[in-house]
């Protein structure tokens, strides 16, 4: 005879299941709610950190902005100057910059000591590798003396195959003679092959009146370098007086800087621009935080 379950017995096992299934239940969600609390919390704490971040880094660029630009002078040398006649170790830790002469012209002659009858500058590779080695900012620069479009051409392409190898930061055409009756035709020819060869950044030497005589437009240029001495004491005394947008003053021709036994032209960034680091750092690459 099978034995019969009690009603009280099978209610107690589902009442047990029951309190079981919803105990467990309401384990699994207070669990859960701990979970997103705590995710809540970690993601909150990881917002913070990094707006925390973000207002430290813009309060640090701020500071770097607000400090007063302080450079050095930023020399433009060549053959003329001897690599023999330089303390490069010392001459670097005083200047901020090096613009070196790469190609002298197509006109140039066998007596002239500064460059070879191929135009090239006789001591433009010792000059810009041992500045390079010590960390000093490169561009280069050309003299310029084709006498047509086609001669302007070529200079420019001797002038960049020379300089190219080297990753200079900017690429300067000096533009002082008058070589062909078009000067603005052959200076732009210059810039425009430049260009084509794969020069990113191309600049123009150029005084004010030579610019307006010959009628010699610098708009196309990434950047214009004006020559004006005042008194050519070695010492900033004088501005260019025009109304065109320049970005380097060549202040004069007789500075003397410690490594250099002999004068040098001197340069800074325009001194009437708004923002000088913004200018230099267009022509000569980031400013490198000091380490202490």
């Amino acid at each position: 005879m099978r034995k019969r379950i009690k009603p009280i017995l099978i209610l107690l096992f589902i009442s047990i299941f029951l309190f079981t299934l919803v105990s467990t239940k309401a384990q699994h969600d207070y669990t859960q709610k701990q979970i997103t609390i705590a995710n809540k919390k970690m993601l909150a704490e990881s917002k913070a950190a990094q707006t925390a971040a973000k207002k430290a880094e813009k309060e640090k660029k701020k500071q770097q902005d607000d400090e007063p630009l302080i450079l050095n002078p930023i020399i433009d040398v060549s053959g003329w100057q001897l690599p023999s006649d330089i303390d490069y170790d010392t001459l670097s830790a005083n200047i901020s910059g090096a613009i070196i002469r790469v190609f002298g012209g197509s006109q140039i002659t066998a007596d002239n000591n500064a460059a070879h009858t191929t135009g090239i500058d006789k001591s433009f590779k010792t000059h810009i590798t041992e500045f390079q080695k010590r960390s000093v900012p490169v561009a280069v620069y050309s003299y310029a003396l084709g006498r047509s479009v086609a001669e302007m051409k070529e200079e420019a392409r001797i002038f960049y195959e020379n300089a190219s190898p080297y990753d200079p930061t900017f690429y300067w055409i000096d533009v002082e003679e008058v070589t062909m009756k078009n000067m603005d035709a052959g200076v732009e020819a210059f810039r425009k092959e430049l260009k084509k060869l794969g020069a990113e950044n191309v600049g123009i030497y150029i005084g004010t009146f030579f610019m307006a005589e010959q009628s010699i437009s610098v708009d196309k240029f990434d950047a214009v370098w004006i020559p004006t001495y005042g008194d050519n004491s070695g010492y900033y005394n004088a501005a260019p007086q025009t109304d065109l947008s320049y970005d380097l003053h060549q202040y004069t021709s007789n500075g003397w800087v410690s490594g250099s036994s002999g004068l040098l032209d001197l340069n800074q960034i325009s001194p009437v621009s708004d923002n000088p680091k913004a200018i230099y750092e267009k022509l000569f690459g980031p400013i490198k935080e000091k380490t202490e």
